[in-house]
């Protein structure tokens, strides 16, 4: 599954802030969801936050495009 072929857009935030400023950012301008990779991307794990369940679940790096999809499916149907 490639994220042109699901109509994904992606805004990564390469900015020098801390995670906390860039999460805030992210809230105020409306990003649905957020991939937040950090210390578990050692064990292929990142983490999957949706802003309008406030919901965040850890996920395989393996099953992150499918899960977002089904996540976005559910959010959007």
């Amino acid at each position: 599954m490639s994220s042109r072929k699901n109509n994904i857009d992606v805004l990564l935030d390469d900015r020098d802030e801390r995670a906390g400023v860039k999460f805030k950012d992210a809230d105020l301008i409306g990003i649905p969801f957020r991939i937040i990779i950090g210390r578990d991307a050692i064990n292929n794990q990142v983490e999957l936050v949706s802003r309008s369940k406030k919901s965040k679940i850890k996920v395989s790096i393996n099953n992150i495009l499918e899960i977002f999809i089904n996540e976005s499916k559910l959010m959007y149907n």
